[in-house]
């Protein structure tokens, strides 16, 4: 998919909403463990609920990772489902993948080729020859984890370097990397004040905004620091909007939550 394509999906549905997909067996309703793919059931309700409202989706890997075999097989079904039915949703494989070159390149050639998504997030401590190989591919984005939205953020990501914070560093230096325009960043909601600082350095790129709803971000600050003239966010929510309810109206609920946020967007454009 196109940034354009991204962008005009955007202006359509009045939404940059992000739904993160990320299913704990522990946490959807219990009648659905009976189905022959209770992952599978669950996202697929939760997709036919919700897509008219957002307009990406984002599995974690690990959640499905985690289930071995059987975990893989419904994130392979849940990302032909969403290509094959809606193809016009940018589709976000969260693995934080990242090393050295072709080692990267057989993660890019998993993500974007075997399974088919628009996008992977990449993690950049190991530099440009673990982040050009995803960049190779046309008509992909990586996501760059710039900012983060955890605790542990503040560990070494606004560390100073050459006498500039450390989120800024790799910003800068991401820039100069071969096929640049295909990057986009992820930058935390809880750190919205950071955002002013963050578009001078980017201010055309996408960023993948984690942490609104069960994280305490803000949508309102986000959008007044972090907003471009192309929207230029993707706002994610997972448990908020996926876990809004686990009874047999968890389909419905879900997308009664995905509809409050796409209402607060709609205001915001």
């Amino acid at each position: 998919m196109t940034t354009l394509e991204l962008i005009n999906q955007i202006k359509k549905k009045k939404s940059f909403l992000c739904i993160g997909l990320d299913v704990d067996l522990n946490k959807i309703p219990q009648y659905l463990l009976k189905e022959e793919d209770p992952i599978f059931a669950f996202n697929k309700a939760i997709i036919d609920a919700t897509h008219h409202l957002c307009v990406a989706y984002k599995p974690n890997t690990a959640f499905y990772e985690a289930y071995g075999l059987k975990g893989w097989q419904a994130l392979d079904k849940t990302i032909n489902y969403l290509n094959q039915n809606h193809p016009e949703i940018f589709t976000i494989a969260d693995a934080k993948r990242g090393d050295i070159g072709n080692t990267s390149t057989m993660y890019a050639k998993a993500f974007f080729e075997d399974l088919g998504f628009d996008s992977v997030t990449v993690a950049p401590y190991m530099g440009k020859d673990s982040v050009e190989p995803f960049l190779a591919f046309e008509d992909k984005h990586t996501i760059l984890l710039a900012l983060t939205s955890n605790e542990g953020a503040f560990d070494f990501q606004t560390l100073k370097v050459n006498n500039k914070e450390l989120y800024k560093e790799v910003l800068e230096v991401s820039k100069t990397y071969k096929n640049s325009k295909n990057l986009m960043y992820v930058v935390g909601a809880t750190k919205a004040e950071y955002l002013v600082d963050i578009r001078q350095i980017i201010p055309d790129s996408f960023l993948l905004v984690p942490g609104v709803g069960a994280q305490g971000g803000n949508l309102q600050d986000v959008c007044k620091y972090g907003m471009n003239d192309d929207i230029g966010l993707l706002i994610n929510s997972s448990r908020g909007i996926i876990y809004a309810s686990n009874g047999f109206d968890f389909a419905k609920a879900a997308a009664k939550k995905a509809e409050e946020m796409q209402l607060q967007m709609k205001a915001l454009i």
